[in-house]
């Protein structure tokens, strides 16, 4: 097949950045969708390894490799060359998709599953710079809006997709839940053919030094915090050995790694970028959206599946409002930033729509239909899509080219970042809210009427705190009670979601609107920069 050839000396046509977005978004997809694909098929998967002491790793591995290789990707991609890095991320998903369908027991699975979060770390991070690379600012906006759309889409494919394989036994003679990691594969290649094909971005020649010991150190003080605030913590209270121990080693080298920054010839995560107050203000912006995104609204399936009784797929489907919020209100953004070249206004009105989403989801109790939450879950997701990517090109316009690749893959990291710790905090809440709310409502219960609680088996109410399929078994009256703990619990979740994310209406207020670079301005910067690497 030839080669698809490009004239770098002048923009790409809306043809080839088309074909070229194709396999960049294929393997966005993947990534993605790994996030969420492996919740509704865990039980599947617990029940043929018997690993239910560690069925949290098989979520948590993937989570620390794809969050902490983030930052790397884009500063290995500065030095060598975007393409190589990107289908190098592509290659490492791949195996760890084949090996973790393959795995015979949970060490396996979850040891392979930190392999597919390696490459997942490029996939997500690369993506957005290759965008920024060969896009204009002005015109990046009606592109980026598609990619709005692979992560709205990923929010209810995988829970989907995850039911589906689980539910059936076997598929072409191989377990059910296999093929979620299977299916990976031939749309991986996929993106790996594409991207050989039309991925043409000149390689900057530059001498370099990688800073290996930054790397390091990073990761091992994003590791022991997402440890420590992911898993320790929620399994066994803050104030245990362990979880303080893991916090508190993660917080001292992460304040090693700043001081070894400082300092460094080529640092992973140059210090200067922060001097950049829209670098600043957008990775701020982005921990804050991350924890409201990846924290609370994962309760939203949670709640769907508890209060409304759905089931797996079924909540899966429940979430297309979600998705059509992100859909539309991203490539309306998009579009209207390259028609006005203005976009301060968008993360403005973004976090006060997000935000206020969140709090009608604290309204919503064991009677509220469905029609109720799904226009909540617009507004959410409408939120989330005159935000997320805004930022990325208000980011991108702000920062010099040679530092492309670093400052964009930052904001991602510190996205996945506050997701990690909205998920670990706001998981932390409903399960002591919910503790609290069972005890208390039992109680009231007993007192009312003894009877029934006398009739119902004491361990059957202590598994509700871990096990909520038993909730099916208890009478009608203790059902009530139970469901109105879990709803209470739900509505405080929500309640205190809402002002973390109304925090970034005020970082959003406080961005410049800088002139947008037009196609002219971009190729400029991009001679320029290869032009000062090699002189």
């Amino acid at each position: 097949m030839a080669r698809h050839k490009v004239d770098h000396s002048k923009p790409l046509s809306h043809r080839e950045i088309l074909i070229i977005m194709s396999g960049l978004m294929t393997g966005l997809l993947l990534a993605a969708l790994d996030q969420t694909i492996v919740s509704t098929a865990l039980k599947s998967i617990v029940e043929d390894f018997n690993g239910l002491n560690h069925y949290t790793w098989v979520v948590t591995a993937y989570l620390l490799t794809s969050t902490a290789s983030t930052p790397l990707y884009g500063k290995v991609s500065d030095l060598y060359g975007r393409r190589p890095v990107y289908q190098f991320s592509i290659v490492v998903f791949l195996l760890g998709s084949l090996l973790a369908g393959a795995s015979t027991n949970m060490e396996q699975l979850i040891i392979t599953r930190a392999i597919q979060g390696i490459g997942a770390g490029g996939l997500m991070g690369l993506t957005f710079v290759i965008i920024g690379d060969l896009v204009a600012p002005r015109e990046r906006g009606k592109y980026q809006g598609l990619f709005g759309a692979v992560w709205g889409l990923s929010s209810v494919a995988g829970p989907l997709l995850g039911g589906f394989f689980s539910d059936n036994g076997t598929i072409l003679g191989i377990t059910g839940w296999r093929w979620i990691f299977f299916i990976n594969l031939p749309f991986g290649i996929l993106a790996l053919v594409v991207t050989s094909i039309v991925l043409h971005i000149p390689k900057v020649k530059r001498e370099h030094k990688i800073d290996y010991f930054g790397a390091f150190l990073l990761i091992v003080a994003v590791v022991a915090l997402l440890i420590g605030l992911s898993v320790l913590g929620p399994e066994n209270g803050w104030t245990e050995s362990r979880t303080l121990a893991a916090i508190i080693g993660g917080a001292l080298v992460a304040i090693f790694f700043v001081l070894w920054e400082g300092k460094a010839v080529e640092p992973i995560l140059p210090l200067t970028l922060f001097k950049n107050r829209t670098f600043t203000l957008t990775s701020i912006i982005a921990f804050v959206i991350g924890a409201g995104m990846f924290g609370a609204i994962i309760m939203l399936p949670l709640y769907l599946q508890i209060i409304q009784g759905n089931s797996a797929t079924s909540a899966g489907l429940r979430l297309i409002p979600l998705m059509l919020g992100i859909l539309i209100f991203t490539i309306t953004s998009g579009r209207l930033i390259t028609k006005n070249g203005k976009y301060k206004i968008y993360p403005v009105v973004g976090s006060i729509v997000m935000s206020f989403g969140i709090f009608l989801m604290s309204t919503a109790k064991v009677a509220t239909p469905y029609w109720q939450i799904a226009l909540f879950s617009v507004v959410v997701g409408a939120g989330l899509g005159l935000t997320m990517q805004t930022i990325v090109i208000a980011l991108q316009n702000a920062v010099d080219f040679k530092d492309l690749g670093i400052a964009t893959s930052s904001n991602t990291f510190f996205r996945s970042l506050g997701g990690a710790f909205g998920t670990a905090i706001f998981g932390t809440i409903l399960s002591n809210r919910l503790a609290e709310n069972l005890k208390v409502n039992f109680g009231a219960l007993a007192a009312s009427n003894p009877d029934v609680m006398k009739s119902v088996d004491p361990s059957l109410l202590e598994s509700l705190k871990s096990n909520t399929e038993v909730i099916a078994k208890l009478p009608a009256q203790v059902q009530g009670v139970v469901l109105d703990a879990f709803s209470s619990s739900f509505h405080t979740v929500f309640l205190v979601a809402f002002p973390v994310v109304a925090i970034a209406f005020f970082f959003a207020i406080g961005l410049e609107e800088k002139t947008l670079q037009d196609s002219a301005s971009h190729a400029t910067a991009r001679q320029d920069a290869a032009g000062e690497s090699l002189g």
